[in-house]
């Protein structure tokens, strides 16, 4: 079984519809086209899936899901 996953992004850059997203220091392009409609801009955070950015987050949503995904890896580590 495969499990597909998203993943928040800082935007850095945005050029027409593509962005660039920082993903914990790796960037990433990724399309705006799903969320055209959000008024996504550089320093704003989106959720990333498969290229996309499927919503918009603020920053606290960001940081949470952020520190969720440390805290499973370091679980993995560990276990």
């Amino acid at each position: 079984m495969e499990v597909c996953l998203a993943v928040p992004g800082r935007v850095t850059k945005i050029e027409g519809e593509k962005a660039e997203v920082d993903i914990g220091g790796i960037r990433r392009e990724a399309s705006l086209e799903l969320v055209s409609d959000q008024g996504v801009k550089i320093g704003d955070y989106v959720l990333i899936h498969t290229g996309y950015a499927i919503t918009k987050l603020d920053e606290a949503e960001a940081r949470e899901i952020l520190k969720a995904w440390r805290d499973v890896a370091r679980a993995e580590l560990e276990g």
